[in-house]
């Protein structure tokens, strides 16, 4: 008697070893799998608008890239709140990890940095005025860096939990801000006009906080403060490496042309590459 192709027990990985237990293979409904992981909803929710096959890779690795700015965030919240509370052990855990995320991140480039302008051409009008930095969850990531801009909400007014959810943002202490509380806390002399600023502005570097971080770094290597100054250097420079990648890829796939959006393309993308996030860090150490 044959069995059904699909029935439990028959699969190709069937009869390797007898004395294996299978997995199980039968359930009254979805997987725990499918439960878990929501792959159905994943894997359909690419609607490509052109004709092109390749449009079909950009929108994917489009959405992966969201995905990995939502947990990034994640991370760099969950770092915050542990400074609040004095838990550096804690922040550090989460700020590796998210060097880690940033590196797959920066990997997303990947299938994108060889596009020629003819390959993005062929699907380019599928975008419209959609550009990435209409992205709500990076816009997200940017505020936590410290990079703050009332006017990067305007383009989500039309959703209001979106746009409550970025005023939120704007206006709560920035990963970085947490980090210049905490050195105040550890005695490293903060001035009430560094602590108190405005925190829905854009971060400024401040030459006391470059001069609290020569502090830390003439300390011994071990030190907690400047191990979370390393990780936080490490996230800084991923986030640099970020915005090339961003840069290299636009200027093979589209040369100087105005970008999608109606930005400037390779001119803006020029200037955000040129701006290191945590500034004192970086000029902290000609002085160190």
């Amino acid at each position: 008697m044959s069995h059904h192709p699909n029935a439990p027990g028959t699969g190709p990985e069937d009869g390797a070893d007898p004395g294996i237990q299978a997995p199980n293979l039968d359930f009254a409904g979805t997987t725990p799998y499918e439960d878990y992981v929501q792959a159905d909803v994943l894997t359909h929710l690419q609607h490509p608008l052109s004709d092109d096959p390749g449009e079909m890779v950009f929108l994917v690795t489009t959405q992966v890239m969201e995905l990995w700015f939502t947990v990034i965030v994640h991370e760099w919240l969950t770092a915050a709140e542990a400074l609040r509370q004095d838990d550096v052990p804690v922040a550090m855990a989460a700020l590796r990890r998210s060097a880690w995320e940033l590196e797959s991140l920066n990997a997303s480039w990947k299938p994108l940095a060889h596009l020629t302008p003819a390959q993005f051409n062929s699907y380019r009008s599928a975008l419209g005025e959609g550009s990435g930095f209409q992205s709500a969850m990076y816009r997200r990531m940017e505020f936590l860096l410290g990079e703050k801009s009332a006017s990067m909400l305007v383009p989500h007014r039309g959703a209001p939990r979106v746009h409550a959810e970025l005023e939120k943002a704007l206006t709560e202490p920035s990963l970085y801000d947490e980090v210049i509380r905490l050195l105040a806390r550890r005695g490293y002399g903060i001035p009430n006009a560094v602590l108190d600023r405005d925190p829905s502005m854009r971060h400024e570097s401040a030459p006391e906080v470059e001069r609290a971080w020569q502090k830390v770094y003439a300390g011994e290597p071990g030190d907690e403060l400047v191990q979370l100054g390393e990780a936080l250097t490490e996230v800084a420079e991923l986030v640099w490496r970020w915005r090339n990648d961003h840069l290299v890829a636009t200027r093979r796939a589209m040369g100087a042309k105005t970008g999608t959006g109606g930005s400037a393309g390779v001119a803006w993308l020029e200037k955000r590459a040129q701006k290191h996030v945590f500034p004192e860090l970086w000029t902290a150490r000609s002085h160190v």
